[in-house]
């Protein structure tokens, strides 16, 4: 019924490779952006922001449901990672978030994919080197890292970033041992 892989991860030509799927939540811009991690190279396949119109919040929510899950039958990853809601003095923007956040962990599992979820710090100390970053400098070094790719938003970068940040921490074990040690 869904189209993806049913291996987390896949060896071609005697290389490792894993499909995964970053995903930055927000209920108006919902981040999403896919990389191929290969033995420790990164490569961009796609990238882009699920919208949602101001209104009523369970239309917004189905909205970026239905996108998000195209997202994942198109480019059928192998995992997904989430970046984690931070709190802030705004109660009920922070509860909107984690409405938009449940989104972004559900569309994954019902794919059943293996979710990762990473605090924003970690994010950025992984692909900048601080855990205190500006955008600039997430979308900065996303570019760096991924040679050539058009970022389409600002969210898309922090995707991006929060896929790097999966491939590093939870795929880079299973890809060098399914890719055999170097």
């Amino acid at each position: 019924m869904f189209a993806f892989r049913a291996n987390p991860v896949q060896t071609t030509n005697g290389a490792a490779v894993a499909r995964v799927l970053g995903i930055d939540p927000g209920l108006r811009n919902l981040g999403w952006g896919v990389i191929d991690a290969d033995c420790g190279r990164l490569r961009h396949v796609a990238n882009g922001t699920c919208h949602s119109e101001p209104g009523e919040l369970a239309p917004r929510l189905l909205s970026l449901y239905r996108q998000l899950s195209e997202v994942v039958r198109r480019y059928a990853p192998d995992a997904a990672a989430v970046e984690q809601t931070f709190v802030n003095k705004d109660a009920v923007a922070t509860l909107k978030l984690g409405q938009a956040r449940a989104i972004a962990l559900l569309v994954p599992a019902e794919f059943g994919l293996e979710v990762g979820e990473y605090a924003p710090n970690k994010v950025k100390k992984t692909v900048v080197g601080v855990g205190h970053a500006q955008k600039q400098q997430i979308d900065h070094m996303v570019r760096m890292q991924l040679p050539g790719v058009e970022i389409a938003s600002p969210d898309a970068a922090d995707a991006l970033a929060i896929a790097i940040c999966h491939a590093h921490y939870s795929l880079a074990p299973r890809l060098k041992e399914a890719g055999g040690a170097a």
